[in-house]
């Protein structure tokens, strides 16, 4: 036995291991060309080859089952040595209805829930807040494990890849950042711009590996899992390798690489199996047996799913939300009064309480400021390790809160104000509210996000006023409630502890610390409420809009005018029929806003509204829509008011639907 032989056994892959991983090596490559096959077929229509990035699967013989994989789309070794067999990737590919998504997410964009390995989303990098999140799930609970977040050198690039590595520093995290470094971002060379060739990473957590190595990719990930394991925070292994094929079935790297480029890439296939002949553990005629026999039974496997029925377009909108009764409960609160500022700050000490799992995240919410309106404040005692500061950062908030949720906790984050979720969208655009879908709910999320939202609170500005709520309406599988008392707020809070969707708690500015007599009596935390009855006209509005309606009800009433004032709350889900029931009574609509008109929540609500005969037809006016036209939010008190829908504006709006 010749030295390298020796050493390959004792600091990578173990001499009983290494034919079948070999095999393994050989199924996916086998994978990769059946699916060129199928794709030249008809049968497929994209596909994305993992050739060249085979070994870094010998990691998997050192993970335990509960550890978690946040993965790379190239990572089809990866996920055959977790158990998502060329069966389930096949289905993958041809987007069957037994796929993992249905038939709803694109071809190697992974996902094994019986193996822990998370969904993948297109957007690259956004799998790495989430996977910090779901290890600091892992230590939050003292359980040991690891999380592997596995991405490629151009996309260490995004904003996104380094807020998780801060985070995983600053706490701790066991996370291995397992980062393919194969030269190129789809034709972009990378060797002078990626992360570790600017000198950005950390050195004594970035390992270089050879990653068309299967031994040294074992011997370095076993030394970083030791580390993890025993709480010396996160390392990168920075693994270089060859892309073999092209970026995409849609890309042609010879467009933009030298033939002799291409040549001269090394295969980690070949290059292990030609170890394992020189060990003496196969022999060619193996290579050869084992080549034809996985050939044909991956032949016969992409056959037999080819013929697989394609999901039911009927079925698309299942799995946007939990099925009825799974998640809603009917939360009602006693009648309270005070502030709204008060009901979150009981009803997040009441979660505290109730769910062990649940998790408060967010700037500046410790005590003693106990966040900049005071929502979280008193509540370090009770809360200890679950109460923490975030870092000025709000796609780690969300990013973060969607791995704790993903891992079985209960996260409820606050954003300082919902001007500010920008850095957040992709976090909540591409993971938070696609996530259940995607996975036909092998995975859920039910993370509740909640911010200071709106304006008529002079002094905010652009950046501190905006009732921006058609941006998350716009979302399928996000929940959204406007509370606008005490009552309501407290109710929605707690109904959102208990849901298994995500939901959005926007809380009016202008209304949090009003102080409220208790209400005459309780309400559920579901639907629309009717805040004063009508025969002449109904008013729709939600949040702030609801104290301009209820002024202007009363100016009308003096004019003898019986306006129906209906405060939606849930914007999502939409409690048409109480609406509609109101139309269909009055004939007469107004809908009120703050938000500005062109593509808003009251523009879509009145379409909705009109969009059945039932109540097209019931109508004796056109309705009408008062909103701040397409402006933004000036900072100087006059200039605000003056852009602001005011109560004369529901006024006149009213008496012109009575014409």
């Amino acid at each position: 036995m010749t030295n390298r032989t020796k050493e390959s056994r004792t600091s990578g892959i173990p001499a009983e291991r290494r034919t079948a991983f070999l095999e393994l090596m050989l199924l996916s490559r086998e994978c990769d060309r059946r699916s060129g096959i199928v794709l030249r077929q008809g049968e497929a229509w994209f596909h994305i080859s993992s050739a060249g990035h085979e070994a870094l699967a010998a990691l998997c013989e050192l993970l335990a089952p509960e550890d978690l994989i946040f993965p790379h789309y190239r990572d089809r070794t990866l996920m055959l040595a977790r158990g998502m067999d060329p069966e389930a990737q096949a289905r993958d590919l041809m987007a069957k209805a037994a796929s993992h998504s249905a038939g709803r997410n694109m071809s190697a964009h992974f996902s094994h829930r019986a193996g822990n390995v998370f969904s993948v989303a297109s957007p690259t990098g956004s799998q790495c807040l989430p996977a910090v999140g779901a290890a600091w799930a892992a230590k939050l609970r003292g359980k040991p494990g690891a999380v592997v977040c596995s991405i490629g050198d151009a996309s260490a690039r995004q904003g996104e890849f380094f807020e998780a590595l801060a985070f995983a520093v600053e706490r701790a995290l066991p996370v291995l950042f397992l980062v393919s470094d194969n030269g190129y971002g789809i034709s972009t060379p990378t060797a002078a711009m990626s992360p570790h060739a600017l000198g950005l990473l950390p050195g004594h957590r970035t390992r270089t590996v050879d990653g068309a190595d299967p031994d040294a990719v074992h011997a370095a990930a076993a030394t970083a899992l030791g580390e993890l394991r025993e709480g010396g925070g996160p390392v990168v292994l920075w693994c270089r390798l060859d892309r073999l094929d092209s970026h995409t079935s849609s890309d042609d790297h010879r467009v933009y690489r030298t033939a002799e480029d291409i040549a001269a890439m090394r295969d980690p296939v070949d290059l292990f199996a030609r170890r394992l002949l020189d060990e003496g553990a196969v022999d060619e005629d193996w290579l050869e047996r084992t080549r034809s026999r996985l050939a044909r039974e991956t032949e016969e496997i992409y056959d037999r799913v080819a013929a697989e029925p394609a999901a039911d377009p009927k079925a698309i909108g299942e799995h946007l939300f939990a099925p009825a009764g799974d998640g809603r409960r009917a939360a009602v609160t006693r009648p309270c009064g005070g502030t709204m500022v008060a009901a979150v700050n009981r009803a997040l000490a009441t979660g505290l309480e109730l769910h062990p799992e649940l998790v408060l995240f967010g700037e500046d919410i410790e005590d003693p400021k106990g966040g900049v309106f005071g929502f979280t404040k008193g509540l370090g005692e009770a809360a200890g390790d679950r109460m923490t500061n975030a870092p000025l950062a709000e796609a780690t908030i969300v990013g973060a809160a969607v791995g704790l949720a993903a891992a079985g906790m209960r996260p409820v984050v606050e954003l300082q104000f919902v001007d500010f979720a920008g850095p957040a969208w992709n976090q909540i655009a591409a993971q938070l509210t696609t996530l259940r879908w995607r996975t036909a709910s092998a995975w859920t999320c039910p993370v509740v996000l909640y911010a200071p939202w709106g304006g008529y609170l002079p002094g905010g500005g652009i950046w501190h006023s905006q009732s921006n709520e058609s941006l998350f309406t716009h979302l399928p599988g996000l929940r959204v409630v406007v509370p606008s008392t005490p009552e309501d707020t407290e109710a929605a809070f707690l109904d959102s502890f208990t849901a298994d969707d995500p939901t959005l708690v926007l809380l009016p500015k202008h209304l949090m610390r009003r102080r409220r007599e208790p209400a005459g009596r309780s309400w559920p935390a579901g639907g629309a409420r009717t805040l004063r009855t009508g025969a002449d006209v109904t008013v729709v509005t939600w949040g702030n809009g609801t104290e301009l309606a209820l002024e202007a009800a009363d100016v009308l009433a003096a004019e003898g005018v019986g306006a129906e004032v209906v405060d939606l709350r849930w914007l999502v889900p939409l409690d048409r029929e109480t609406v509609a029931a109101s139309l269909r009574r009055t004939g007469r609509l107004v809908v009120v806003q703050e938000d500005n008109r062109t593509s808003s929540f009251g523009a879509g609500l009145v379409t909705e509204l009109l969009s059945r005969d039932e109540e097209f037809y019931a109508l004796l006016a056109p309705p009408r829509l008062v909103t701040r036209e397409d402006v933004h939010v000036p900072f100087h008190p006059d200039l605000e008011r003056a852009v602001l829908p005011a109560v004369d504006d529901v006024v006149a709006a009213v008496r012109s639907v009575l014409l």
